[in-house]
């Protein structure tokens, strides 16, 4: 019989924040660990989302077992429906997570139409499922989404635990505790074999040292914030922070303030969270696609989205004067309980400096805690080392620099550094009983979504969007007999981002002569040809006359 292995593959998480995405493979089939999408940077022009590629799971016929989600975020979970777009003869595959996780997953299917193409199994803590040769253990961790797990996993080659996004929290709310330490020890000391061959630990943080911050902390500032304002208070948070949206619900009611919610992915996921148990909504709580009633505002609070300075989030929309019901007035509080996340610091930037200039105060620095990490830092990621006394270690979920320095830290705690494996997306590693090797690397170039698109802007398409933001567009529109070659009508030029026309008519009435001259070296009936000499031509004349190399349009029509 072949000897039994494991396969694991990241497709995303392994060199980026976002896109957490990995391949279990066995001889029985695949299992996809989470499958999350990452937002674009500046450079992907128009691009809405960045998913993982998973034509090695998919293109390939292999027989997938089911889909495993650690927690509900947007980078573990949000590629999902693209995945059903992309994939269409996908059917019936089995997604199993906590109920709340795949309450955000329902909601994303219904949105795209795809609820018949899955199965959700909800899977609660503690609980466990057998898919194939891997059965994998729900443990409850605390992270700033509610229901997050870490895996523990029993495989044909041992034990891993796969920790998810989590932190270590002694002094949890009430009704959060979760024992992470010990439900891994436990795990890892049970059955026929003892102690961990592999763990998979959450990077995020591994540069910030000490610990992180307890949510109840967080709780005790905003209750002194909230006895000292007598103003409106705006709070902006993440929309999947339901631990915290709680404690607001909860100071409003202390403190005699109604709660105005505005934001559609904030209000979605109260109403999911209200149907699961997990918050209780009081009378005097309102949406804004039902409006807000006329309240003093020493007695309102509002919770926006719009943490990152999106655009067109509701804080933002308030600070700029364009929200239907609210608009920011001196005397009003803001606070900004949530983390920047990198590239965003511009755009937070603006919303911050606009809030001032109207007069509002705002919080949004350490010195009260108004937002707490749900990343471990590096003492914590150091007890889950230290604890486990893993056999193998692999970082995971963070740029190559968290990976490199989580994988120093590993070995600064007892792991062998020919065990600690720094892994990037695309390369497989197999466990055997015998021993651990790389396989050879598979592609996982992102696949992009722009619109209803999935994958249809690749590398050349985005080039060309860099030259039309950069260098701007000319079109040449010209009409030609087709028998004689007389030129009916042109040719004409229309410039687009490129030259203001009025100032730079005189080298446009140049340009059209250089196209002119064109008609008298190439036979004016092959339009192919004649077009390509037109391009190049008046590339090389505008990069002559104003050092500049727009997209050139030749329209050739042959009458």
């Amino acid at each position: 019989m072949p000897e039994p292995y494991l396969t694991i593959t990241p497709l995303g998480g392994h060199g980026e924040i976002g896109m957490n995405c990995q391949k279990w493979q066995t001889e029985e089939g695949v299992v996809l660990v989470d499958c999350g999408l990452m937002f674009p940077e500046d450079s992907l022009l128009g691009i809405d989302v960045v998913i993982p590629c998973l034509d090695s799971v998919f293109s390939e016929g292999e027989k997938v077992l089911g889909i495993v989600l650690t927690h509900g975020h947007e980078d573990h979970i949000g590629a999902l429906p693209w995945l059903f777009l992309q994939y269409k003869s996908l059917r019936g595959i089995r997604i199993y997570g906590s109920p709340f996780t795949l309450a955000l997953v329902a909601h994303k299917m219904e949105e795209h139409g795809l609820c018949d193409r899955v199965e959700l199994v909800p899977m609660q803590a503690y609980s466990s499922i057998t898919l194939g040769s891997l059965t994998f253990h729900f443990f409850p961790v605390c992270h700033s989404i509610p229901q997050s797990c870490a895996l523990g996993v029993e495989t044909p080659v041992g034990k891993i635990i796969h920790t998810g996004d989590f932190k270590l929290d002694f002094t949890p709310l009430q009704g959060e505790e979760c024992s992470p330490c010990a439900d891994f020890l436990r795990f890892s000391q049970t059955g026929g074999t003892h102690g961990i061959r592999l763990l998979l630990s959450d990077s995020t943080n591994v540069e910030n040292d000490g610990r992180s911050l307890p949510e109840r902390q967080v709780r005790d500032d905003l209750d002194a914030i909230f006895s000292e304002v007598k103003g409106r208070i705006i709070i902006a948070l993440f929309s999947s922070h339901i631990r915290r949206i709680r404690t607001v619900l909860q100071l409003a009611e202390k403190y005699g303030r109604a709660v105005f919610v505005s934001g559609r992915s904030l209000s979605t996921n109260i109403e999911k969270a209200v149907e699961l148990g997990l918050i209780e909504a009081p009378d005097n709580l309102y949406s804004e696609a039902a409006g807000f009633p006329e309240l003093d505002p020493e007695h309102t609070v509002v919770l926006a989205t719009g943490t990152q300075g999106e655009a067109l989030s509701a804080l933002a929309r308030i600070v700029r004067g364009e929200h239907k019901h609210l608009a920011l007035r001196q005397g009003d509080t803001v606070i900004m309980s949530s983390r920047v996340i990198p590239g965003n610091a511009r755009a937070v930037s603006r919303v911050l400096n606009q809030i001032y200039r109207l007069g509002a105060s705002v919080y949004h620095d350490p010195r009260r805690a108004v937002h707490a990490t749900g990343h471990a830092c590096r003492e914590e990621l150091k007890d889950i080392i230290a604890l486990l006394r893993p056999e193998h270690f692999i970082p995971v979920h963070g740029e190559y620099r968290h990976l490199a320095l989580h994988g120093r830290l590993a070995e600064e705690c007892g792991v062998d550094p020919n065990h600690i494996h720094i892994i990037e997306d695309g390369q497989p590693i197999t466990f055997t009983e015998g021993g651990v090797h790389l396989e050879k690397p598979v592609s996982v170039e992102f696949v992009l979504v722009d619109g209803k698109g999935v994958g249809d802007v690749g590398r050349m398409v985005l080039k060309e969007r860099r030259l039309l933001g950069g260098e701007g567009l000319v079109a040449v529109i010209l009409a030609v007999a087709a028998e004689t070659g007389e030129v009916l009508y042109g040719p004409e030029m229309l410039s687009r981002g490129f030259v203001f026309e009025q100032q730079y008519s005189h080298v446009l009435e140049d340009a059209k002569c250089l196209v002119l001259d064109q008609l008298e070296s190439v036979t004016p009936t092959d339009g192919e040809r004649l077009s390509e000499r037109i391009r190049s031509s008046l590339r090389r004349f505008f990069r002559d006359v104003l050092g500049r190399d727009p997209v050139v349009i030749p329209i050739v029509t042959q009458i």
